[in-house]
């Protein structure tokens, strides 16, 4: 049996864009509906029970100083922070062995480190001169596009060691390799982030804050505010714009809105039905935004025992699949949980092993860097967000080379009745939690401005 809706705006992804633009909506009056395929609220945030009532975040994570909108919303809906932990020496590998170090960056005497840093700062003054709601209207736009990070990267650094570095750099943002990633979309990307230093630092940085209780919680709470507005379950297979409204159509549910509000990558995004045909730009460039390839891992074992060693669990390394590190453990540090990323090619080549030598890779991995005990965890936890069906890769999606100058400007116009939102979508922390919910409440305030809304409120009873 089918049931329906009649909305004034229809959402699509109960992620954290989706939800926000929910929750802007409803505070500009307008009857709102959020039509998630998944049985879970969330998108590419997601808790995961390891006991005791605790956590860990399988999904994204972290904020950080700058993120003003996220860490307001984390204010306006009652949940708290705490710090990711760093006390103690961090370990960085550099020509085949590992350096402790404590505070922002190694001191180790190396002009290769150097050229790398030059090649960062070089970057970062690239990127002031790409508007990032506007990438393809920057001076060297078209010569930035021809060209990927790996090119760019042969022809400005001369040592291994810096192109190492700056790979590192690469996959730790995107889940993507060089050679994948357009110049100018790296460059759109750290002006929207405020630069190379608070994109990647901990401290002072992205990666300096958690949410007690996991990152899922803001979207969990924000969908308790919108109750049974929320579908679960509910795949969406096409949309229909007629001359005055527009119809969402999924296996069950028929739901008439004024406008649509779709919050989700655009690769998925790509795979609806739309009737018109989305106009030619915008379905070219659906099929040329990947996302990121990511296997989350994390080992849980009965202590941190890395601190007691003095060691704070974050690695920054150059060889092996696993390359960065974390400590992931609860406020409490009971239990310890090391967390380590698998990213770009090294996560697809890992996705084609079997879990189990995957989990042995990874340990072995831990062990090189923290000792034998980090070969036997009480418990092991492991998330391939490409292999996820309503997401298909992460952390988000990510240009090539002569998508932003050919098909730029269809990422965030209308197409008819139909909005877009999703991390993609965002000029400021492009790509974050706090870029997905800009982007949600940008695309509600398109259509809070348009004349025809606020149309009458209701909800349609079964039918």
């Amino acid at each position: 049996m089918s049931f329906g809706h009649t909305v004034d705006v229809a959402v699509i992804g109960a992620g954290l864009a989706g939800l926000a633009a929910a929750r802007a909506l409803r505070g500009h009056g307008l009857e709102v509906v959020v039509i998630e395929a998944r049985d879970r609220v969330g998108g590419r945030t997601l808790n995961h029970p390891i006991g005791d009532g605790k956590i860990v975040e399988i999904g994204g994570q972290w904020v950080g100083p700058g993120q003003d909108r996220v860490l307001a919303l984390i204010a306006e809906l009652g949940l708290e922070t705490f710090p990711t932990y760093t006390e103690g020496q961090h370990l960085f590998e550099h020509r085949g062995r590992l350096h402790r170090y404590r505070g922002r960056i190694p001191l180790i005497a190396s002009p290769a480190l150097l050229e790398a840093w030059i090649g960062l700062q070089r970057l970062d003054r690239m990127a002031r001169a790409v508007p990032a709601d506007a990438p393809w209207s920057a001076p060297r736009a078209h010569t930035w596009d021809t060209e990927t990070v790996e090119t760019w990267m042969r022809r400005n650094l001369r040592t291994t060691v810096a192109r190492q570095a700056i790979t590192m750099v690469c996959k730790a943002v995107w889940a993507a390799d060089p050679a994948d990633v357009s110049l100018l979309h790296l460059l759109a990307y750290l002006n929207a982030g405020g630069g190379v230093d608070p994109m990647i630092e901990t401290e002072g940085g992205a990666q300096q804050t958690r949410i007690v209780g996991g990152s899922q919680r803001i979207a969990l709470a924000m969908a308790a505010e919108l109750g049974d507005r929320v579908l679960l379950n509910t795949p969406v297979r096409k949309i229909e714009q007629l001359n005055a409204s527009a119809v969402v159509h999924s296996d069950e549910a028929r739901i008439d809105a004024r406008r649509v509000i779709v919050a989700m990558s655009p690769a998925l995004a790509g795979r609806l039905v739309y009737s018109p045909a989305l106009p030619a730009d915008r379905d070219q460039l659906t099929q040329r935004m990947p996302n990121g390839s990511v296997i989350k891992c994390m080992a849980v074992y009965d202590t941190p025992f890395w601190r007691a060693d003095g060691l704070s669990g974050q690695v920054t390394a150059a060889t092996g699949p696993v390359k960065v590190t974390f400590d992931n453990s609860p406020p409490d540090g009971d239990p310890g949980v090391l967390l380590a990323f698998l990213e770009g090619g090294d996560a697809r080549a890992l996705a084609r092993h079997t879990a189990e030598d995957r989990r042995a890779i990874v340990l072995s991995c831990l062990a090189r860097f923290f000792g034998a005990a980090a070969t036997t965890p009480r418990d092991y936890v492991e998330k391939d967000w490409s292999a996820d069906e309503w997401t298909r890769g992460c952390y988000g999606a990510f240009m090539p080379p002569n998508t932003w100058t050919e098909y730029g400007p269809a990422l965030r116009s209308p197409a008819g009745r139909i909005h877009w939102a999703g991390a993609e979508t965002a000029t400021t922390w492009m790509g974050y939690m706090d870029g997905a919910i800009r982007s949600g409440e940008r695309a509600a305030a398109e259509i809070a401005t348009i004349a025809e809304v606020p149309a009458r409120p209701g909800t349609a009873g079964t039918g």
